[in-house]
């Protein structure tokens, strides 16, 4: 059972474990003995020092262990610029975002620097001018590895100036000249030397933008206007894009695919467990303390990650645009909140997500997926279909063999049982009456709170269902709810 959770942090955003070492000048970072490295042999060294000790290189990366994590590390130990390819949904952002752990946690760069030169060898023409005039002197500061990190989404109006830099009119408006290179505005990439950059949905960049990234990738460089400017960047670049774009929005220019060191794909969970691990770790069930978070049952979660497996495998979807991990996320943030608002209404002390939690949930998630244009007109007869199907399987999975005589017995005189997203578990569990085994079926639901009223009705709705959908009882669907009968 998931009690109420926040997604972790992603690793860029998280705050530096120590103080940044006590070096102020070039002189004494010299005396330090601080070795230059490029970010491409600190993201190695740093791996590989990972591999021996046993640490987690890629934290909150869930199914990629034996598919994209082996490729990903083979490409940064040879010092690769990547793209990874893959449907929407997949955790490529993330799976990158993760890349900032392997950097060391602080590193010198000259005070001041728009493109975080390093105090050996500055490259801007501002740091070299200040390195021949104070020397050893040279002010220095400490970058932490969270601010070396760039992303630029590729909207179709991105512009060479944004990513490379382009001439900056109040730098001329002050007396340079445009033959002065401290009079260029320096976009994103440079801004990122010496470090980490991601641009997401390559393709959407215009083709004549992605020509400006040809010399970054090759000779390493980067070029602005008509400048007579050779600027040697050290970044590790990397890329995502969908691989079959399937809304023709753009392409990868053949020359720029061909500069990526290496190509790798991802792919959505490759297991029911794996789902169910990502749904635990990314869904946000608690909002403040202030304000109770429900409590989403295990065999929910797992009717959940059914569902989204089922609705990835019909040839109902379109499966060049994919099923989304957030598709299982938001579902299982909705089933939370409408246990949250049931409990508001109805004065529950504790929200606990029930079976009636479910249905409503699938029209706000229809517009997470797209349907093949033959099923126009059926997409929420589909997606119910489905989730009757998910919960169908996780029934026989986790109470196929149970003992459900005593809860049968209560419709053997032609009782029947009320339910629906408002009512709350103390009026449900009156309409259904004691049930002999009902600690046997939570047991098996993994349901460890016992005295709970919410859980305890939680466990016999989902049996109700379960006994409903192998066609034990009958059911009647009524607005918010149902009415199980014999």
């Amino acid at each position: 059972m998931v009690q109420p959770t926040t997604s972790q942090p992603a690793a860029q955003g998280q705050l530096p474990a120590s103080a940044p070492p006590h070096v102020s000048t070039l002189g004494q970072l010299r005396a330090s003995g601080h070795q230059l490295r490029t970010v491409k042999q600190e993201l190695r060294h740093n791996l590989l020092e990972a591999m021996r000790t046993g640490r987690d290189a890629f934290p909150g990366i869930i199914g990629f262990e034996q598919t994209v994590l082996p490729h990903l590390e083979r490409a940064i130990i040879a010092g690769h610029d990547v793209i990874l390819l893959g449907e929407r949904g997949q955790g490529k952002t993330r799976l990158i975002r993760t890349l900032t752990g392997l950097l060391d946690e602080w590193t010198p760069a000259v005070t001041g620097c728009e493109i975080n030169d390093h105090p050996y060898a500055p490259v801007c023409a501002r740091c070299q001018r200040l390195a021949a005039e104070l020397g050893d002197a040279l002010p220095v500061s400490w970058r932490p590895r969270s601010d070396r990190y760039g992303e630029k989404l590729a909207t179709p109006d991105t512009s060479v100036g944004d990513l490379i830099g382009d001439i900056d009119p109040v730098k001329v408006a002050e007396g340079r000249t445009l033959s002065d290179p401290e009079t260029i505005h320096f976009g994103l990439l440079p801004r990122t030397n010496r470090g980490i950059f991601c641009l997401n949905e390559l393709p959407d960049l215009a083709e004549r933008i992605q020509v400006s990234l040809l010399n970054v990738l090759e000779e390493r460089d980067i070029s602005v206007r008509g400048y007579a400017l050779r600027l040697p960047l050290d970044v590790l670049l990397l890329a995502s894009a969908n691989p079959e774009d399937y809304t023709n929005r753009g392409r990868i220019i053949t020359p720029l695919k061909d500069r990526f060191g290496a190509e790798i794909r991802t792919h959505y969970p490759p297991s029911l467990d794996a789902e169910l691990a990502l749904i635990e770790q990314e869904s946000r069930l608690a909002w403040d303390g202030a304000d109770p978070g429900a409590v989403l049952p295990a065999h929910l979660i797992q009717v959940i990650a059914r569902f989204t497996r089922l609705v990835r495998a019909s040839p109902a979807v379109d499966s060049r645009s994919g099923v989304s991990a957030r598709f299982a996320i938001a579902a299982a943030e909705a089933v939370a909140a409408s246990a949250v608002r049931r409990a508001a209404i109805t004065g529950e002390p504790q929200p606990v997500a029930r079976v009636c939690d479910l249905p409503s949930v699938v029209s706000t998630l229809r517009g997470k997926v797209e349907f093949e244009v033959s099923e126009e007109g059926r997409e929420q007869e589909v997606l119910d279909h489905l989730l009757r199907r998910a919960e169908s399987d996780t029934f026989r999975a986790l109470l196929g063999n149970a003992d459900m005589s005593a809860l049968l017995a209560k419709f053997s005189d032609g009782g029947s049982v009320e339910t629906g997203d408002l009512v709350p578990a103390t009026d449900l569990l009156r309409r259904i009456g004691e049930v002999a085994g009902l600690a046997k079926i939570m047991e098996r639901l993994e349901m460890t709170g016992g005295e709970s009223l919410g859980q305890a009705a939680a466990a016999l709705e989902f049996a109700l269902e379960g006994l409903y959908l192998m066609r034990r009882i009958s059911k009647d669907a009524i607005d918010g709810g149902a009415v199980y009968r014999t």
